[in-house]
């Protein structure tokens, strides 16, 4: 039989839809778990690992104090350093409202975004990305360097923006909604908007993280939200088409709060906090996608 190159590029078109619906986990697999060992400072939020030395990074977010004589309107949030194996390394207080929490391999450094990066609810100090430095056995320090300023692009206050390394754009997901906002820090207005397809997914939009979505960086299967009510990771691509989920497990409490904070993607996992767990909660990482 003799295939012409209509067909033959048909059938290398299915087979690459194939290979990315093969590429997601029916069910997520659990690859580590890091249990908090003292009580979140504000409300914990993002997760990041450092391939230099093996760690994970958890962030707290909250507020910072109104100022006054006494105190400067800097966030007691700290970060927390963990080992590949979930080992306590210590915390530290940066002074920021960690929204997000990432390595930039671009810059070598593992970098903040706070609250209210766009600001939309106006500015205020120590708003924007910034770098959080790190020491030589992995211990998080209480020093920090600028990275870039507050940026309107970014659309919601509370966006938590998840980054892509190689065409180094952000991915914020807007609140109450199905849109997520492409920004380059270079540019004060949005690249461009993605509707996910909440309609095939079959879910609403209070249904989900409202206001985070993961970058995978795995073709065809980018992005990653969290179904908090259905206890699923819904794989998107980057036109917004659902292209599968992945099921948590069922034994999972999950809480109003996973709506909002306690999340992360990264070393190739999706970490959920699950607070029912331990004295002050743990973080899964979960595999859901190849």
């Amino acid at each position: 039989m003799q295939f012409t190159p209509k067909i033959l590029s048909v059938l290398a078109l299915s087979c690459l839809a194939l290979s990315a619906q093969a590429e997601i986990l029916p069910e997520a697999e659990v690859s580590v778990k890091i249990p908090l060992v003292k009580k979140p400072t504000t409300r914990p939020m993002a997760v990041a690992y450092l391939p230099s030395n093996q760690h994970y990074y958890i962030a707290d977010g909250g507020l910072a104090p109104m100022g006054s004589e006494f105190e400067a309107p800097i966030s007691k949030s700290e970060v927390h350093a963990f080992t590949a194996d979930g080992s306590y390394v210590n915390s530290a207080k940066p002074g920021y409202d960690n929204r997000s929490l990432y390595y930039n391999p671009n810059s070598g450094k593992l970098e903040t975004i706070t609250y209210n990066i766009s600001s939309a609810v106006g500015f205020s100090p120590n708003t924007g990305i910034y770098s959080l430095d790190v020491g030589d056995k992995g211990e998080l320090l209480e020093t920090s360097g600028d990275v870039a300023q507050f940026n309107p692009a970014f659309g919601d206050a509370g966006t938590m923006p998840s980054y892509d390394p190689v065409s180094k754009q952000y991915y914020a997901k807007q609140d109450r909604g199905n849109s997520v906002f492409v920004v380059d820090t270079k540019q004060r207005e949005k690249l461009r908007e993605i509707k996910l397809d909440f309609a095939k997914a079959q879910v609403a939009h209070d249904d989900v993280s409202d206001h985070y979505i993961a970058f995978t960086g795995v073709a065809g299967n980018e992005l990653a939200l969290l179904d908090v009510d259905h206890k699923a990771v819904l794989i998107f691509d980057l036109n917004g088409q659902l292209v599968g989920k992945s099921a948590l497990p069922a034994t999972m409490k999950l809480r109003s709060q996973n709506h909002f904070n306690g999340l992360g993607y990264t070393n190739g996992m999706m970490f959920i906090y699950h607070e029912p767990e331990g004295e002050f909660g743990t973080y899964y990482g979960f595999k859901v996608v190849k």
